[in-house]
């Protein structure tokens, strides 16, 4: 057999080890990883001696806009973002316009992707108090999960109240998707923020001040009850504090299936960038304490964090620069830096390269139903790889991101490690730091290959649907 690509010599890496070995593709898989000698021959080869080759990233949570929000961002250049980032797969959230809440908006949403993705990807569903009826739709319409927002963040989706995401539970749960959860305490926060204002408060720490980590804690730990009533699997979404750790904790060891993921912005920025970056730094939830970084690296090296996400969150200058914090749209892009970031972390010694291989492409691979296609370098695998300088050291500037938002609190940041080439299904879709032109449309849904563990509803005999059902007779 004569392969289509040979990476020749690179160092791969699992979590479990790095080696020097070659990589030999056909059909868009992975056929043979090993000596150089042992390599079938190729169409074409590539020297990868003296750089690192990982499994691509799969980023489970960005917001590309699209659509609705085309000035801020689009599939064609969000997934060039994430191309350059070393990401190969992302999972985009349904606060668009309209939601991706019906059967009739996800297939327009699966059209637009199709023709412009780069990098493959999953559509997330909106689970909402008037979407919950759509579930069943929703799935057969290829969604990779659910999204619920408990807390209200950009776009506006109303949370559903506490019933109603109970119900929304028990209908999913049957499904075996995983749901995604923005969990912040929506009452909470809208009477402090109610407040604040009231009381003249317009600071960029106004924003922090109107969502303390209560907001996640008392969230997750509610949202850890109802999974645990019903049987649903869920995720809590870019975790910000120390103090979410507990219930995140104790949920698991109850048996919840309960995963987790955070970003680099709660480990890396802290309440003392707020003077500098002022609206720039507003994301929901809020950048921190500088006190919770250390517990939040720890929870993701002894495993009960999951993996990193970015939230990816592009906007306008314009709307990231007003002087009252209110009026500041939260977010910011981070499908593209996220992978220098962590790696300058790897190169200071923090943790090491086959960790960082865990948690950003191994454990979202395992947690979401796409391995053994996806998040590994091995035989039988889609050739989803990206090629890294460790040794590169460079300085991220806003201007020349790929993302249409060109403002992001790192920018002048000096990171460690680059990606020089990233490969979807055994093509190039960045090569040499070049965007490769016929890479557009060439991301497709992964929801086709995910294989989801068996559902396990629990309690459906008490579930709103049996105990309203007519009696029989």
């Amino acid at each position: 057999m004569i392969a289509d690509l040979v990476i020749r010599n690179g160092t791969v890496v699992t979590p479990e080890a790095d080696f020097i070995a070659s990589v030999a593709i056909a059909d868009g898989r992975i056929i043979a990883v090993g000596d150089d000698a042992a390599m079938p021959a190729a169409a074409e080869t590539l020297d990868a001696t003296g750089l690192h080759v990982l499994p691509g990233v799969i980023d489970v949570h960005v917001h590309f806009r699209d659509p609705g929000y085309p000035h801020k961002e689009d599939f064609g250049t969000g997934t060039a973002a994430a191309a350059f980032g070393g990401v190969t797969t992302v999972f985009d959230m349904p606060n668009t316009i309209p939601p991706t809440g019906a059967a009739d908006v996800l297939a327009a949403k699966h059209a637009i992707a199709s023709a412009s993705a780069h990098v493959d990807y999953g559509l997330y569903g909106l689970l909402g108090e008037d979407t919950i009826g759509n579930v069943d739709e929703l799935v057969a319409g290829g969604v990779i999960g659910f999204k619920l927002y408990m807390g209200n963040t950009f776009g506006k989706i109303p949370s559903p109240s506490t019933g109603a995401m109970l119900e929304a539970f028990e209908v999913v749960a049957p499904t075996g998707k995983r749901v995604s959860l923005h969990a912040e305490t929506n009452s909470i926060m809208e009477l402090r923020e109610t407040r604040l204002r009231a009381a003249g408060r317009i600071d960029a720490l106004a924003h922090l001040a109107a969502r303390p980590a209560v907001v996640a804690v008392e969230a997750v730990s509610r949202a850890a009850i109802l999974a645990e009533w019903t049987g649903a699997r869920v995720h809590i979404l870019h975790i910000s504090s120390a103090a979410e750790l507990r219930p995140l904790a104790e949920a698991r060891a109850r048996g919840v299936d309960i995963t987790g993921e955070t970003c680099p912005h709660y480990m890396m920025l802290s309440s003392e960038d707020y003077a500098r970056l002022g609206g720039v730094i507003r994301v929901n939830p809020p950048v921190r304490e500088k006190s919770d970084h250390e517990p939040l690296w720890r929870a993701l090296a002894d495993g009960l964090i999951d993996m990193i996400a970015t939230d990816h969150a592009p906007h306008a200058p314009e709307e990231k620069t007003r002087n009252d914090i209110w009026t500041v749209d939260c977010g910011f892009p981070g499908v593209e830096t996220q992978m220098p970031l962590m790696l300058t972390e790897v190169a200071r010694g923090r943790f090491s390269i086959r960790d960082y291989v865990r948690w950003s492409a191994a454990n979202p691979a395992r947690i979401w139903g796409l391995a053994p296609r996806k998040g590994a370098i091995r035989p039988g695998a889609d050739a989803d790889i990206a090629i890294v300088d460790l040794a590169a050291r460079w300085t991220i500037d806003d201007m020349k991101l790929q993302s249409r938002s060109k403002i992001t609190p790192w920018h002048g940041r000096e990171v460690r490690g680059l990606p020089l080439h990233t490969l979807v299904r055994g093509r190039f879709v960045m090569r040499d730091r070049r965007l490769q032109a016929d890479a557009r449309g060439w991301g497709r849904s992964v929801h086709e290959i995910q294989n989801m563990p068996p559902a396990a509803p629990r309690n459906v005999d008490l579930s709103l649907a049996s105990v309203t059902r007519p009696p029989e007779g």
